[in-house]
């Protein structure tokens, strides 16, 4: 089953974006075939050619700049909306289920080896995201260095840090050292 913050996830491989140099988790079309397989259960009899992965890697930047945009209350760029429309359309469409072990899924009718074939499951998930009730549920982390993107499913809609084990727990210990030498 693909979670409706898969686009989310997959604008996430690259993170740290505050900082001079961002960390990038897809350095290669293998590391994407291997995201692929753990996110979205694809298997890839073969790694994207270079330039299909350079696609995705775009696809990639322009969901990012869409969700980052609406998680500022920011407008999105009129040429991150053309490009996702025109990736959607160009992409397997979503026309008949198949049924699996644990329900049913979208059966894709892939052209193997194209960025839009792997990634269609993320971009059908940021069109439904974009258009759904959620929308305003999607924040980006408050540690200006991270940028990670999340849904904010907490029930006062007031998350702030991608995770309080990573930037939360960063933010509090910050404060508390700052507090401790004013007192001092």
């Amino acid at each position: 089953m693909v979670r409706p913050d898969l686009c989310l996830d997959f604008a996430n491989t690259r993170y740290w974006r505050g900082q001079a140099t961002p960390t990038e988790t897809l350095d290669g079309p293998e590391d994407l075939a291997t995201w692929a397989a753990a996110s979205l259960g694809a298997r890839a009899d073969r790694p994207l050619p270079s330039r299909e992965f350079e696609h995705a890697l775009a696809l990639r930047e322009t969901i990012y700049r869409l969700f980052d945009a609406q998680a500022q209350a920011r407008p999105a760029a009129a040429r991150d909306l053309a490009a996702l429309n025109g990736a959607l359309a160009a992409a397997p469409a979503r026309t008949a289920l198949k049924r699996t072990r644990n329900g049913y899924e979208w059966d894709i009718e892939a052209r193997s080896g194209t960025a839009l074939a792997l990634l269609a499951p993320v971009l059908w998930t940021a069109g439904d995201l974009l258009t759904g009730p959620r929308l305003g549920r999607v924040r980006r982390c408050a540690n200006p260095e991270c940028g990670w993107l999340f849904l904010d499913d907490s029930r006062a809609g007031k998350r702030r840090w991608c995770s309080m084990s990573a930037c939360g727990n960063r933010a509090k210990a910050r404060r508390h050292y700052h507090k401790s030498k004013e007192e001092a």
